[in-house]
């Protein structure tokens, strides 16, 4: 019997063409997708119009064992369900065999962050350059107050320079930080935080007093700007700029990637997985997980350090 599968890829390109406007080179990609599959199907004695859900399912695993990435044989995937639609909406098919696939689950990207050493160079650097009287004390004080802050709670940065003055009054270690859906959560400072944020705030109502600032604002870092406080993007901008004078390289440092710095400085030292959820403000634990492969390495070192097999198999070394 002759196999249709041929015939039926061409209707189908035509049908993607002249009723869903399909463009040239989808119609190619979508082509050379089910010449794929059904180049799979034909080594195992199967044609393309006759497959069952197994046999797809096959293909797909095959796909995964070869090495392609979870977004290529997402990509097999849609142009197979969209071929085995068109069979079945034309009456070819009883079934659409692919149903009940899932489709690949994608790796979700490990966050960039950065070392502790890069850490404690930019620090270094806002210190230094903060200790300098000259002209523009205020604004080097600032961002050492800001990295400081960051580096010590993690906040997002929309948090961070939406910070009330009200902070500068407080007494102890703990700062509330009003995060998203207005939830409120409480945030140890380190003692460099609140040195630094003490040196900004002795400066900051210094030159409040001298009327050097325009008026004296409600928000911890005020500028001129809509909301009346530090924009985010001038921050983030600021933060390059150190970075570059500190001998970084700039495209791999912003807020975020402080954020991230914190959260996995503090798992790679023994914090536990949920204390830092609370710390970041994350509603659900599963966000949190992107930092399970810190948390993996820290584990393995404890295995290899301290279970009696390793202990073992050091000494027979």
């Amino acid at each position: 019997m002759v196999d249709l599968g041929r015939v039926h890829v061409e209707s189908f390109l035509e049908m993607m063409s002249a009723e869903r406007g399909a463009a040239a080179n989808t119609l190619e990609s979508y082509e050379r997708d089910l010449e794929d599959v059904s180049s799979f199907l034909h080594e195992r004695g199967i044609r393309l119009t006759e497959a069952a859900s197994a046999d797809l399912a096959a293909y797909l695993s095959s796909l995964a064992r070869k090495g392609f990435k979870a977004s290529s044989q997402a990509r097999r995937l849609a142009a197979m369900r969209q071929f085995y639609k068109f069979l079945y909406a034309e009456g070819l098919r009883t079934d659409d065999p692919t149903g009940i696939l899932d489709a690949p689950k994608k790796g979700r990207p490990l966050p960039k962050t950065m070392g502790v050493d890069e850490v404690g160079k930019l620090l270094a650097q806002a210190e230094a350059e903060a200790a300098d009287t000259a002209p523009g004390q205020l604004q080097r004080l600032r961002m050492l107050a800001l990295l400081e802050l960051l580096y010590a709670t993690g906040m997002r940065v929309s948090e961070l320079v939406s910070l009330p003055a009200r902070v500068l009054d407080q007494e102890g270690r703990f700062l509330i930080i009003r995060g998203k859906g207005n939830k409120e959560r409480l945030v140890p400072l380190s003692h460099s935080a609140i040195s630094a944020l003490k040196s900004y705030g002795r400066l900051l109502a210094a030159e409040n007093a001298a009327g050097k600032q325009p008026q004296e604002s409600p928000w911890l870092f005020p500028a001129a700007s809509k909301e009346g406080y530090l924009p985010r993007q001038v921050f983030a901008r600021d933060l390059k700029n150190l970075a570059i004078r500190a001998g970084l390289t700039p495209s791999m440092i912003s807020p975020h990637v402080m954020r991230h710095a914190f959260a996995s400085h503090l798992l790679a030292n023994g914090a536990d997985l949920r204390v830092v959820q609370e710390l970041l403000g994350h509603s659900d634990i599963s966000t949190t997980q992107i930092y399970t492969h810190v948390l993996e390495e820290r584990l393995q070192q404890l295995v290899q350090t301290h279970h009696p097999l390793a202990k073992q198999a050091k000494k027979h070394e």
